[in-house]
């Protein structure tokens, strides 16, 4: 009983030393999140504040070991591409360009369709090397890229927006288009076509 009376004062003093270090951390700085990308910013998950320039501007990183994936389901896995989204990219990009003033893109399964107007002082062939080397630098290289600057073709890819592969015609609007598009030179005869002078700061919103 005597030591049981003797060991209170002494756990008395071990609570209030561990409640005196709980309210001086109350003011600490926030825990360092050390991110996948190498990147240290403060820990505000649950905050609320999130800033928009912080997460556009973070980088993705993704790691694997070869015995962490699945063979089978790999041999299966295909590329999953947003096709709007990426649709709207190569046509604000090709938009960056001095002279190109308007284009339209259609992006399928297998193929990226490409109208726009040409810069009046630029030659054809160079002009189409610019719009389909700008949607290359984009896709996976078995993608067919067709461009036109023929005024008919932003009706003719534009007939297409609203289709789907599983339509009964698709194939052979789609087949009739590309054939229409490729009468327009499609950029073989600038295969070093400089792509420099594009205005990063002219892409529209």
């Amino acid at each position: 009983m005597m030591k049981m009376r003797k060991m209170v004062p002494l756990l008395l003093s071990i609570l209030l030393m561990a409640s005196g270090c709980a309210t001086g951390n109350r003011g600490a700085v926030p825990e360092v999140d050390r991110s996948l990308n190498g990147t240290e910013s403060n820990n505000q998950q649950g905050t609320g504040n999130v800033n928009e320039d912080d997460v556009t501007s973070r980088l993705g990183y993704v790691r694997y070991k070869k015995d962490e994936l699945n063979a089978d389901e790999e041999s299966r896995q295909m590329v999953s591409i947003d096709r709007n989204k990426t649709a709207d990219t190569i046509t604000r990009m090709i938009l960056r360009y001095d002279g190109f003033e308007e284009a339209a893109t259609l992006v399928t399964d297998d193929e990226v369709l490409i109208a726009y107007t040409r810069p009046e002082e630029m030659e054809r062939e160079k002009a189409a090397s610019i719009a389909k080397k700008t949607a290359m630098s984009l896709m996976p290289r078995y993608y067919d890229i067709i461009v036109s600057d023929k005024a008919v073709s932003f009706q003719e890819i534009q007939s297409l927006k609203n289709s789907s592969t599983l339509d009964r015609d698709y194939e052979n609007t789609l087949r009739s288009v590309m054939e229409s598009m490729k009468k327009a030179p499609q950029g073989e005869g600038w295969p070093e076509a400089n792509v420099k002078d594009r205005d990063d700061n002219a892409m529209t919103e």
